[in-house]
């Protein structure tokens, strides 16, 4: 059924809601908006296209914008690593035609994307962008797409190892190594940021780069020594995923001493304990790495420190799991890569 109303322009607004869809336009005058409310009551009918928008997507581009169109009418942000990825593909495969978009294409994509260097964790995560843009429009608009030749090519690409699974990263920084790194960020007069006190805060709690950027003072409690960490990551639930954590004095950092210590420095007590971009922290922490020699070790690595030597304390998975959010247990057994020589640790704990 379809229903007017008028704006503080003077313009109408159409809303339809037929069928479990609803669709809405803004006309300058009511005859036109009646007009197409018919027409979109009939097409729905029909099972065809619902939106202008949709029935006039002749190209993939079309679809991503109408895809992130969506998104924003609902209020839904797109991340800024899904953002990169849909105006890559939309300058690579966005003037191609619906039609165009078949297995043979998608194929010599991933053969191009592997040739440029693309692994094949990125060229899967193209291929899944893809899938996803039109399985939203078939879905949500009706648009007559086929999900078979994605299928068809991603399982092609699989047998061609130009599509799998990464490798799981080991990569753990050795004490010296951390030592090195803090050390030189110290004795650094051009560093501004406290980058090696962020370090030291991120092995202490295992939390990741952009959770310490946006931790803020009210949600540090020093007596019971926990701190909130608000819509922590979780692939199912983007936002009210918080989360409080203990700050544990067992890896070899304090993450309260940190936090007190971060107060000192900065005078304020408000805000972000924190207050900078977390990109210029990894921007630094690469630097230092490379001034120093150390081959192979990123700012997440920290985190996966961290949460093996949470293990090394002792902890069992569902006790580290609190810290560090993980709310599928089988993700927290590639992080139990224990340094054999940590068994006499726990040992002589465990004995007393």
């Amino acid at each position: 059924m379809a229903t007017f109303s008028r704006l503080k322009s003077g313009s109408w607004r159409a809303q339809v809601r037929r069928k479990g869809k609803y669709v809405n336009e803004t006309f300058v005058r009511r005859k036109d908006a009646e007009e197409w409310a018919l027409d979109i009551e009939r097409r729905i009918d029909r099972q065809e296209p619902a939106t202008s928008r949709a029935r006039e997507a002749k190209l993939f581009g079309d679809l991503i914008a109408l895809h992130r169109q969506d998104l924003e009418e609902v209020s839904k942000k797109i991340g800024r690593s899904k953002d990169a990825s849909l105006k890559f593909l939309d300058e690579r495969l966005g003037l191609l035609r619906l039609g165009e978009l078949d297995r043979e294409r998608l194929i010599k994509f991933g053969k191009e994307r592997a040739q440029e260097g693309a692994g094949p964790v990125t060229v899967g995560i193209d291929l899944g962008y893809i899938k996803t843009i039109l399985s939203h429009a078939a879905a949500v608009h009706g648009v007559t797409v086929s999900i078979e030749p994605i299928n068809l090519a991603r399982i092609a690409l699989g047998r061609l190892g130009l599509v799998g699974k990464g490798n799981e990263r080991d990569r753990r920084p050795t004490q010296k190594e951390l030592d090195l790194i803090i050390a030189s960020l110290e004795a650094n007069d051009r560093q501004q940021i406290p980058v090696d006190r962020i370090i030291r805060f991120a092995v202490a709690t295992a939390m990741r780069q952009d959770e310490i950027a946006r931790v803020e003072w009210r949600d540090f409690d020093p007596e019971s020594k926990m701190l909130l960490i608000r819509d922590r990551k979780d692939p199912r639930k983007k936002k009210g995923n918080d989360q409080r954590i203990p700050l544990l004095d067992v890896s070899g950092y304090d993450a309260c001493k940190i936090i007190e210590e971060q107060g000192r420095f900065s005078n304020i007590r408000e805000g972000r304990i924190f207050p900078y971009n977390g990109r210029s922290v990894g921007t630094a922490f690469r630097r230092q790495c490379k001034d120093l020699k150390i081959q192979d070790l990123h700012f997440h690595d920290l985190r996966h420190e961290g949460t093996s030597r949470l293990f090394e304390a002792g902890f069992t998975i569902e006790q580290v799991a609190l810290v560090t959010g993980h709310k599928d247990w089988k993700m927290l057994r590639r992080y139990t890569h224990l340094k054999p020589e940590k068994l006499h640790t726990i040992l002589g704990t465990r004995a007393a």
